[in-house]
């Protein structure tokens, strides 16, 4: 999942998993900077979403304070971008857009199968409170729920990561990458190529943070004795930040072999 913040070293990590150019972190940033000039770390920012625990310090399922980032109304879309001044500053904003949705997708997918557990769990006469593994469950439902937007956005972000620099390059932009998936092998082979591995991910990464954040809180209240709601934001983010940790470890198996097959070529050659 990324932020804004941690983009940079996005394409460091899709080149060493894509290639063996590199030995090691420090090597591809080296290489990147000498070869690509600075600009090559901010490559396709439309991506900088998803997964860091810190950067999603609200506690999941309870009336705590969440990133407003993510709180725009979709309403507020097209009088927004009739004030925009020019086209640069629409990119710009249809990458929040996006960020907004794909966000907005994990916490509504997540909460729906939360509440679908509490009324089983009433129905079956006891407390409505998740365990662990039905938090794990939901979760892995909100994953799932938004592989289908992160899957082609992740091809499409490989895809202008890993090709050549400069005059050889194949894609003229997002777009551009889209429309020649698309021709090579139709949306499902073509767009959607690593969706499988996708779905593994995602339900994996976002079963390990909710179920790890909400095991943090809960022991937090538990040992001192008070409310979640009294929990200090610099804690909740610290927590938001280790259980970001914990699903990446989780997950980062399945993220290797999506880069592999999202920068591999088409036809019999590839």
């Amino acid at each position: 999942c990324l932020t804004h913040d941690n983009l940079h070293a996005d394409i460091v990590k899709v080149r060493l998993q894509t290639t063996t150019r590199y030995t090691g972190a420090v090597d591809a940033a080296t290489k990147i900077l000498k070869d690509e000039g600075p600009l090559a770390f901010y490559k396709v920012r439309n991506k900088a979403t998803r997964r860091e625990g810190g950067a999603l310090m609200g506690i999941p399922g309870h009336a705590d304070p969440v990133d407003r980032n993510w709180c725009m109304c979709t309403s507020d879309h097209s009088l927004r971008t009739r004030n925009l001044k020019n086209r640069r500053q629409w990119k710009g904003e249809r990458r929040r857009i996006a960020n907004t949705h794909q966000v907005s997708v994990q916490f509504g997918g997540f909460h729906y199968a939360r509440r679908q557990f509490e009324a089983r769990n009433t129905l079956q006469g006891s407390a409505p409170a998740l365990s662990y593994s039905q938090l794990y469950a939901s979760g892995a439902f909100a994953g799932l729920a938004n592989s289908f937007l992160s899957g082609p956005i992740e091809h499409v972000r490989i895809r202008l990561q890993t090709q050549p620099h400069g005059a050889g390059r194949l894609y003229d932009g997002p777009l551009d990458c889209v429309r020649k998936l698309g021709a090579h092998e139709g949306v499902l082979r073509g767009v959607y190529r690593g969706q499988a591995v996708t779905l593994m991910r995602e339900a994996q990464a976002y079963g390990v943070w909710f179920l790890s954040f909400e095991y943090m809180m809960n022991r937090h209240a538990r040992v001192n004795a008070m409310p979640r709601s009294e929990i200090s934001a610099p804690l909740i983010a610290l927590y938001g930040g280790i259980a970001g940790e914990a699903l990446w470890m989780a997950s980062y198996p399945f993220d290797v072999v999506k880069s592999k097959m999202q920068s591999d070529g088409f036809g019999s050659g590839r």
